[in-house]
């Protein structure tokens, strides 16, 4: 029982930190300032994290499979493949919205939290999508002549694109306006007519 209370206890204090990084970045707190917000003692924060390197790649850790739980809820919610792919999308844009970006110049600071995170990105979209994209041909909503790892990697590959802040300034473009740009159309492309009018309908009802 102790075990699983300590294990609950973790969670909460990384759940904390990781709103912490969020809001205000990793660096803009010593682990002086983290021990006083959590309202923890030193000696314990030192029990649950060797250094502050361990406290980001745990935080890292938990942040991962918090979002692949949140992404089997939001899936099931979905009525087809079209609609996943599109919610996939719009999730992945409204929470790089709801973090500071200097969460994510910071974590390159952390090379071993970095490269967990690149690769949850990296190989959970690409295997994923395949997925969906997979069931969606064999349901008759996409193409069957479209090649699915080039497709999981281009639809990977615009996501990175539409986010980063050097190619779309979000001073100077609406980044809805984006993602309608960008995936509408190549969404569609790579539908067939049933699967291009869900896509169309998807937007619409989303006023996207």
């Amino acid at each position: 029982m102790r075990r699983t209370g300590k294990m609950t206890f973790l969670e909460t204090i990384l759940g904390e930190i990781l709103q912490i990084f969020k809001r205000e970045g990793i660096e803009a707190n010593s682990e002086a300032d983290i021990i006083k917000k959590l309202d923890i003692r030193s000696s314990t924060f030192h029990e649950l994290f060797a250094d502050k390197a361990d406290m980001v790649r745990q935080v890292t850790i938990f942040d991962i499979e918090q979002q692949k739980q949140e992404q089997a809820r939001m899936l099931a919610k979905a009525v087809n493949p079209v609609e996943e792919i599109m919610m996939l999308l719009q999730d992945g844009i409204q929470k790089m919205k709801e973090i500071n970006p200097v969460y994510i110049l910071d974590m390159q600071r952390y090379p071993e939290a970095w490269q967990l995170s690149m690769e949850h990105v990296s190989t959970n979209n690409q295997i994923v999508n395949a997925e969906i994209l997979n069931r969606g041909i064999l349901e008759g909503y996409f193409r069957r002549d479209i090649n699915l790892q080039l497709v999981t990697k281009i639809i990977l590959e615009q996501f990175l694109m539409m986010i980063n802040p050097a190619v779309f300034p979000p001073q100077k473009y609406n980044l809805s306006e984006v993602f309608r740009s960008i995936y509408l159309y190549y969404v569609r492309g790579i539908c067939t007519d049933a699967g291009g009018k869900m896509a169309e309908e998807y937007f619409s009802r989303n006023n996207l």
